[in-house]
């Protein structure tokens, strides 16, 4: 039996829910069900969900009752898990709060795991046995991609090149931060692009490597957009459904860095990396999305994509100053990105589609096998 951890968006529910068909049935768990008996694990687990959940706690008082409600979660989750010896656990993210404690309880009983996300290409989603973003089951190497293209045309070439035909840029929540297309002279500028991510989001809080946060990430691009040779400058872009301003933090920064930092929060995401020269980012999908504008990538966060020739990866401060004196040479190995594009949109990220009913179907022969892997982790 899949058990999937209700969400509560019909989209993302319905999504969970035809995973959980195509391994032949599944029933929605929600997160009121509580057991007070603990496992020698349940503290442990309880302070992880506590330290990444969605509302940090605001005071002790606050952190008490987190922890309380996760404790209790995780105690009744996993009980329902060594209940069903056949039980295989599904949740949306499965990285922040009672999705944690979800997830960790069917680890600790020893039952398969499938992480669901929203997918960086058009009409994808992420299904995956051992995590979402940087904790996926993806290969870091080089060598395994080009390898798997090796010796056959399907693999290797642009096909990858069609899915990003369907990318838009996400519609803005602000009226701060638009998607205005057109951007007189832009095209005559020459610029590196930064669109940010929202600030307390699982990407930044989790996986922001030697960075830190997003204030410490725009403190280190500000410094190093002094080494940007004459004439070029480094170009914001707030995130269109960040409820985290960042208008004081960047201002400051363009005061700092006179004639070398630009704002823009009203074009277009996409048009701005098409003009630009190169993309940075901490590991925002963005990031990704470029490489369908050919664009080279700077990454200084930890993320699926961040190994080198896909893009730049950036180790420190100096590092990133040494990218900026000379942004004309950034590049990228072509073979590789082929490769590893196709590799996810053959492989990895299955389509999803919408049934006769309107309701959304994953690709079932891709989630079949996602579903063995699952198996296969935990024997």
């Amino acid at each position: 039996m899949f058990y999937y951890l209700q969400d509560g968006d019909p989209e993302i529910d319905g999504m969970m829910r035809s995973v959980c068909e195509t391994g032949g049935g599944g029933k929605k768990v929600r997160d009121i069900s509580i057991s007070l008996r603990d496992y020698p694990e349940t503290a442990d687990r309880a302070a992880e969900s506590v330290a990444t959940a969605k509302r940090p706690p605001r005071s002790e008082r606050h952190r008490k009752t987190k922890t309380f409600i996760y404790r209790v979660q995780y105690n009744s989750f996993r009980r329902r898990f060594e209940r069903d010896p056949d039980s295989i656990a599904v949740a949306w993210n499965g990285l922040t709060g009672t999705r944690r404690a979800f997830m960790a309880a069917a680890k600790d009983a020893g039952r398969p795991r499938i992480f669901m996300e929203r997918a960086p290409l058009p009409g994808r989603v992420t299904v995956d046995p051992q995590g979402i973003n940087q904790l996926s089951c993806l290969p870091r190497q080089s060598d395994f991609y080009l390898d798997w293209a090796n010796g056959h045309d399907t693999r290797n070439g642009k096909a990858w090149m069609e899915l990003g035909k369907k990318m838009t840029a996400r519609a803005s929540k602000r009226t701060d931060v638009g998607q205005a297309a057109n951007a007189a002279g832009l095209d005559q500028q020459k610029f590196i692009f930064c669109p940010l991510q929202v600030p307390d989001d699982t990407q930044i809080r989790q996986f922001a490597g030697w960075v830190g946060d997003l204030d410490r990430f725009i403190e280190v691009l500000a410094g190093a957009s002094e080494h940007l040779p004459e004439g070029w400058h480094l170009r914001f872009k707030e995130h269109p459904s960040s409820k985290i301003p960042l208008g004081e933090v960047l201002s400051a920064a363009a005061k700092a860095h006179p004639g070398r930092i630009v704002i823009d929060n009203q074009t277009d995401t996409f048009r701005q990396v098409d003009a630009s020269a190169a993309v940075i980012t901490l590991n925002s999908s963005v990031g990704l999305q470029s490489f369908f504008y050919d664009k080279p990538v700077l990454v200084l966060g930890e993320a699926f994509f961040n190994f080198e020739g896909l893009v730049k990866p950036v180790h420190s401060p100096g590092h990133l100053a040494e990218f900026f004196e000379v942004p004309r040479l950034l590049s990228y190995d072509e073979r590789l990105r082929d490769a590893f594009m196709n590799y996810l949109d053959q492989v990895y990220y299955p389509e999803v589609t919408l049934g006769s009913d309107g309701k959304p179907v994953v690709n079932p022969e891709n989630v079949r096998k996602k579903i063995e892997q699952s198996r296969t982790l935990v024997r």
